[in-house]
């Protein structure tokens, strides 16, 4: 039976230092997002999911974003090559997490560059953003790793926002749903749903058109619902703040049999 596992990685208390490169620094109250992080990891097991934790990474103010360090496509697990050098001790623990679940591993090695929330899955289509933390030498290697195994892998130019998945991510029918200022190229998709707030455009897909998604976005949020789906509603506010999103806390592993 396919086995439906969720990756998590529990928040640093140094998580207030994190990167912000888009959007203006505020102050991030770390207890609030311990519990924000609790109730994100609540709505994936209330949903069908049982969550995995990586091994926290005090040291690194970013490490709670577990998807950047690794991308999983069938059974293999290409670890990134973070794009931001502060990141790359994020990755040893997320290898070994993933080791664990039973994953092929392959990495990505210099002088290529590349994190996870540039990387979108739609089908067997990945799309990869290429922009400030993933690079070219990167996504060839991406492709390497994946086309053997059916993937087509598309890139996709990222200039408005920190990673791909922070303009757009994917409904279950294949659309692909984003805030139309910050994504650079709609036309790459061949369907693409404009929605009105920009945390809007993150999903995460539960099974069952259930959408997680960001509190913050409650006009999208009625969209979708007018649209058939069933949103489910969490309060990222504070990952919000270093430009996370629902995406960005989790790898979900749809795929492994175990």
């Amino acid at each position: 039976m396919p086995s439906q596992k969720a990756l998590v990685r529990r928040p640093s208390p140094r998580l207030a230092e994190g990167l912000v490169t888009h959007i203006e620094r505020t102050d991030v109250d770390v207890d609030l997002a311990v519990e924000q992080w609790e109730a994100y990891g609540e709505a994936l097991r209330a949903h069908g999911w049982e969550t995995v934790e990586a091994e926290a990474s005090d040291d690194c103010p970013d490490s709670v974003f577990v998807e950047d360090a690794v991308v999983v496509y069938r059974n293999v697990a290409l670890i990134a090559r973070p794009g931001a050098e502060s990141r790359r001790g994020e990755t040893a623990g997320v290898e070994e997490a993933v080791a664990r679940l039973g994953c092929s591993v392959n990495w990505v090695w210099e002088p290529g560059t590349l994190e996870g929330g540039d990387v979108l899955k739609v089908g067997d289509t990945i799309y990869v953003g290429r922009g400030g933390r993933t690079n070219a030498a990167g996504i060839q290697q991406l492709r390497a790793a994946f086309e053997p195994l059916g993937a087509r892998v598309v890139a996709v130019p990222v200039t408005r926002v920190l990673h791909l998945k922070s303009a757009v991510t994917a409904l279950p029918d294949g659309t692909v749903v984003g805030h139309e200022p910050l994504v650079d190229t709609p036309s790459l998709f061949p369907r693409f749903l404009s929605v009105p707030e920009e945390s809007g455009a993150h999903v995460v897909l539960l099974g069952g058109g259930k959408l997680l998604m960001a509190a913050s976005a409650p006009k999208t949020a009625e969209l979708y619902a007018d649209l058939g789906h069933e949103p489910v509603l969490v309060d990222i506010g504070e990952f919000e703040k270093l430009e996370g999103c629902v995406t960005c806390l989790s790898v979900r592993l749809r795929d492994l049999y175990l």
